[in-house]
């Protein structure tokens, strides 16, 4: 078969793909514009394409367009030939999950101030000093608004340190462990909870679910968080909570990407990176060299299952027939 991998993202993806491979396949890659030689029409004769968006045109023969990503917000689905399958990839829930604890434990454990101090001789963190007393993560509460690979992987390390534990989900929670919650209740649940993490991607149905309402909801002082799609909490509604120091943030997942234009663009129209109550990483949460490794696997994975004619995983639309 020939397999394209399509754009700068996608091609990460493709050293090691060969050797996991049942039979040897026709590789390529390519750019994110199409316009090199030759590029054009290697998509077009694509039998698998590997790749985080379509905008429409190029691709002509596919049988299976593979994202090695969980996100497909940016693939125009109907604009794929109709016997083609798209399936994603996950295997950044590991990843995210210690982004997120490292994130919850600085607030509580401050080995940076402390090492600043130190060495310029202020105990000021000393054991049996009243004034350098620290909190614990154990003795705070989270909210997890999503139950999927990232949302269960958070839940399960939180537990491990001792936090009490909401989960906000679509479908039901079956774990007594934490206290569930349906989408519906969310800013119910909002306000019961020390920090709130969004782990959902982007969907029609998902876009800005936390707006001024949820946001309003919280105690003050909470941290909101965001590791699934920037989106899914309202840009305005979020920069309205946090600009007077009410609201703390996390934010790794934004609202303005880099383009060929525009290739360092601040992440978002308002200045959250002039705020010392956010801090803002730029969407690193789940990119490591696990993540890349569990989904090369993946890609490798369904690509010899389409040679061999078996079923596909992680499909998220099935060919029409």
């Amino acid at each position: 078969m020939k397999i394209v991998f399509y754009g700068a993202n996608a091609a990460t993806f493709e050293p090691g793909l060969s050797a996991q491979l049942d039979m040897p396949h026709e590789i390529t890659v390519i750019s994110d514009a199409v316009d090199g030689a030759g590029e054009a029409e290697a998509l077009a004769g694509a039998d698998v394409v590997v790749g985080v968006h379509y905008n429409g045109k190029g691709v002509q023969a596919a049988r299976l367009f593979q994202l090695p990503a969980a996100g497909y917000d940016k693939v125009d689905m109907d604009a794929l030939p109709d016997g083609c399958a798209v399936c994603n990839a996950f295997g950044h829930e590991n990843a995210i999950a210690e982004y997120v604890m490292t994130a919850l434990l600085s607030r509580h454990v401050p080995l940076d101030d402390a090492d600043t101090r130190l060495r310029r001789g202020d105990w000021h963190y000393w054991a049996g000093g009243p004034d350098g007393l620290r909190t614990e993560l154990g003795q705070q509460s989270i909210g997890i608004v999503g139950h999927g690979h990232i949302g269960k992987a958070v839940k399960d390390r939180a537990l491990a340190f001792g936090m009490t534990v909401h989960v906000a989900n679509r479908s039901p929670v079956a774990d007594s462990r934490v206290t569930a919650h349906s989408l519906d209740s969310l800013a119910e649940m909002m306000g019961q909870v020390d920090f709130v993490l969004n782990t959902l991607p982007l969907t029609d149905a998902t876009a800005s679910l936390i707006g001024t309402t949820e946001l309003a909801a919280m105690r003050d002082g909470a941290v909101i968080m965001n590791v699934g799609r920037g989106p899914v909490i309202d840009e305005d509604a979020l920069f309205a909570a946090v600009k007077d120091g009410r609201l703390g943030a996390i934010l790794d997942t934004w609202y303005v990407y880099p383009s060929a234009e525009t290739p360092n663009p601040m992440p978002s129209k308002h200045p959250f990176h002039t705020l010392p109550n956010v801090t803002i990483t730029p969407h690193m949460s789940g990119w490591t060299t696990g993540t890349i490794a569990r989904r090369t696997a993946t890609v490798a994975e369904n690509v010899n299952r389409l040679a061999r004619g078996e079923n596909l995983i992680n499909v998220i639309k099935a060919p029409k027939p």
